[in-house]
């Protein structure tokens, strides 16, 4: 039985999750059951990868899982059931240690039309598969008319499934200090110290447990799932970065595969792999922001004093000199000891864009600290630091999945200097220094190349003006499909298509697809 104050502190763990995933993703967080409380294996002194690009899944997989109740922190659905899945620790040694991962279902309400399983497969990296399927379960079985059975996993070190630390300081756990925005007037000095100390803490506490979190090691789990399940084969439907794990997961074993969807994807370049998506987000800020301009300068918006502007093109200049007097002069905010700073600015607006109904609350934010008087209320993951766990696990995949190239502190200002004329809304962050360069023992193996190399049978869907992951980086995954592939474009801004824009025609495209096994006879746009 989990208590009170266990509840409360697994939803902050999660909700700290969610936000250390938006850094690449759109996702939802939550788990079932609480974690192992330690990392359970220590890696070797030699720094040796604790897993290998040649390894293979054991072929002992779990015979069933033990279905259940779900702890309330999830806040299920009614009908959704909670189990735990054993994997191995490292896949190298598939009969060691084993570690816990929290499994979730909804089961098809309609027998006589269900044909299988789909996976939902969240985004992040740091996003909770469990909660996810309680938010957006009860309306992805009313669209797929109970064609299968709804599953969901929450990847190592996230949610209810096994935790990986680092036994970070709490002025290294903010949001804005995880994500490498510049210092005021765009040093980046403290940005590096600050990536080398939390790489080191890393490396000195994070153990086999904080190596382990990596794409192939999840795709690995979700083939133990698969086992578990029973299942011949597995379709799904795929976030943002759980968009990578699925096509990792289709280039392993494309014959495990059904009905494929790809819902907001970025650039698969295994050179590059996360750090490219970083980079990504400048150019999808400044794809997704005429949007924000235009409904913050519209009249609409003056009867509830939230009209920035009385044109769009007045609304960046009137953001980008509040953000350069923050960094000068912080605004105190409603939360105690918490000033707004420019850095705090550009991560909430970065954040608002993912969705139209964000930007009433970043609008209020702004009108605040225009106002001398005026107390800011700030977004809940800008308010205080992420827990540890979920800041190891925010680091942990995109450092431990590709090798980032090392570059002097000069070279660094160079280029962050460059981007910050380039990309003002997001200031130099997506290219400055990050933990990555400094991380110990560089990648854990070599990453793996996505090709169309496979059976046809993959649905990618994708908006015009994604501030994540933005529409020419979802054009690099469709490159690199091939025929393997169509693709949706839908004339929309904001993170995430399916089921969570509105568009009709991009829906029904993709319902038909899971429900009908139909795609489009060539790549469409939804407009």
């Amino acid at each position: 039985m989990t208590t009170n104050r266990g509840r409360r502190a697994l939803l902050l763990t999660l909700s700290a999750a969610v936000v250390a995933g938006a850094a690449l993703s759109g996702g939802g967080a939550a788990t079932a059951v609480a974690a192992p409380a330690a990392p359970v294996s220590v890696v070797p002194a030699s720094g040796a990868p604790v897993s290998g690009a040649s390894i293979s899944v054991a072929p002992a997989a779990p015979a069933g899982l033990d279905w259940g109740g779900c702890d309330a922190a999830v806040r299920p659905l009614p009908g959704q059931e909670c189990a735990r899945l054993s994997v191995p620790l490292d896949y190298a040694r598939p009969h060691g240690e084993q570690i816990q991962l929290a499994v979730s279902r909804l089961r098809s309400t309609v027998p006589a039309a269900r044909r299988g399983t789909l996976m939902v497969i969240p985004g992040g990296p740091g996003s909770s598969g469990v909660q996810r399927l309680a938010q957006k379960g009860a309306v992805l079985a009313g669209e797929t008319g109970g064609a299968y059975d709804l599953v969901a996993f929450d990847p190592r070190g996230i949610g209810g499934s096994a935790k990986a630390r680092c036994g970070l300081a709490e002025e290294d756990r903010w949001m804005v200090t995880l994500r490498s925005w510049p210092g005021a007037g765009g040093g980046v000095e403290e940005n590096i110290a600050r990536s080398k100390r939390i790489a080191e803490a890393c490396a000195r506490n994070g153990g086999a447990m904080l190596r382990g979190l990596t794409t192939a090691n999840q795709v690995r789990d979700l083939e133990r799932l698969r086992q578990a399940l029973g299942e011949r084969k597995l379709s799904a439907w795929a976030v943002s970065y759980g968009t990578y794990v699925a096509a990792e997961y289709a280039q392993k074993f494309p014959g495990r595969t059904d009905r494929w969807v790809l819902d907001s994807s970025s650039d698969p370049d295994p050179r590059r792999v996360a750090r490219g998506w970083l980079e990504g987000m400048a150019e999808g800020a400044a794809d997704r922001f005429p949007d924000f301009a235009a409904w913050a300068s519209h009249p609409d918006r003056a009867k509830a004093g939230l009209r920035l502007a009385e044109r769009p093109e007045d609304v960046r200049p009137l953001l980008l000199d509040l953000a350069a007097r923050l960094d000068r002069a912080p605004h105190a905010s409603a939360t105690a000891g918490v000033p707004l700073s420019g850095a705090m600015l550009l991560q909430a607006l970065q954040q608002s864009l993912y969705s139209d109904g964000s930007f009433e609350g970043f609008a209020r934010l702004v009108t605040a600290a225009l106002d001398p008087a005026g107390r800011p209320v700030l977004p809940p993951e800008l308010a205080g630091a992420m827990p540890d766990e979920a800041a190891a696990v925010s680091v942990g995949v995109i450092c431990n999945d590709v090798d980032w190239p090392r570059a002097s502190p000069a070279a660094y200002q160079r280029v962050v200097d460059a981007d910050r004329v380039r990309h003002p809304l997001t200031a130099g962050m997506p290219v400055n220094a990050t933990p990555c360069a400094y991380w110990k023992g560089g990648a854990v193996e070599k990453p793996v190349r996505i090709t169309d190399r496979g059976p046809s049978n993959i649905l990618m869907i994708q908006n015009l003006r994604d501030p994540s992951t933005p529409y020419t980086k979802g054009l690099a995954m469709r490159a690199a499909l091939g025929d393997r592939a169509r693709l949706v474009s839908v004339d929309h801004g904001g993170h995430g298509v399916y089921l969570g824009n509105g568009n009709a025609c991009g829906d029904r495209a993709v319902t038909r697809f899971l429900t009908e096994g139909v795609r489009p006879d060539r790549d469409v746009l939804c407009r």
